[in-house]
């Protein structure tokens, strides 16, 4: 092919190129040497919050011998986890529970067995709706936050109003979805009067571990430990778990307490 017939095909090719049909736009060639259609650039993305998952320890046990922890378990929705609840029961293991509107509404027979026993049990706030305690849009672990000051105060609000109305006394202690929050979100929540519960051994990673690394990674608690599993999933292996080392952990002399019955050292201005 000469040079002079391949130019003409490339001219052909070009002027072949059209714009998109559609409302107020005519398919006319393209012109040779009209400039390129460049996209708008995105806008910047918002810059994500600074999050915080707070620690929480007990000071040290007065008897050496006799370490202390502090079991918290979150019934943040769905049903009971009696493997977890019938042991607690059987073996007078003292524990803080951290429920929700919608497990208290959900759950009468598991409401009625905490109110039975207020020796081992105390109710404590895990909100209205579990959404994260945090003041401005963000996605935690897929869920969504709060996004707003006014949406953290009804989740907090909420779920102490429905502690109250399921026969429970004013709780004093708060632990936001997904246990994380922003600076801001923990002044407010603070400044409502609770009392935040972070943790210092995640027991259970969310109830998605299976039963023999959870009962090892309970048993292995320490002196001053605060505990966090969850009693609202009885179809996951994880909570079988949680049972055999509570058991455990009773048998080698560790005493059980409840948040309110000790003194602890939260991170980040979270308690006292």
């Amino acid at each position: 092919m000469t040079d002079r017939a391949l130019s003409a095909l490339l001219l052909a090719a070009l002027l072949s190129v059209s714009l998109p049909e559609g409302p107020g736009h005519a398919t006319e060639p393209v012109a040779i040497g009209s400039p390129a259609v460049v996209a708008a650039p995105m806008p910047p993305r918002p810059p994500s919050p600074r999050l915080l998952e707070p620690q929480l320890h007990l000071l040290p046990a007065p008897d050496r011998n006799r370490p202390q922890v502090a079991l918290t378990l979150d019934a943040c929705m769905g049903k009971t986890d009696m493997r977890i609840l019938s042991v607690l029961v059987a073996e007078r293991i003292p524990a803080t529970i951290f429920v929700t509107a919608r497990w208290l509404r959900s759950n009468p027979e598991a409401v009625a067995i905490l109110r039975q026993h207020p020796d081992l049990f105390e109710v404590e706030n895990h909100g209205a709706n579990h959404v994260p305690a945090v003041d401005v849009p963000t996605l935690i672990y897929g869920i969504a936050s709060a996004g707003s000051a006014e949406a953290v105060a009804q989740e907090v609000i909420g779920g102490n109003a429905a502690i109250e109305t399921a026969g429970f006394p004013k709780a004093t202690w708060f632990r936001g979805s997904t246990a994380k929050y922003d600076p801001s979100a923990i002044r407010q929540i603070r400044a409502m009067g609770y009392r935040i519960a972070g943790y210092s051994l995640n027991g259970d990673g969310g109830s998605l571990l299976g039963a023999s690394i959870t009962e090892k990674k309970i048993a292995s608690a320490r002196d001053g430990d605060v505990i966090i599993a969850h009693i609202n999933q009885p179809g996951h292996a994880a909570g079988e778990g949680v049972a055999r080392a509570l058991s455990s952990l009773k048998r080698r002399g560790v005493s059980f307490v409840r948040l309110s019955d000790v003194e602890e050292i939260g991170e980040a201005g979270t308690s006292p």
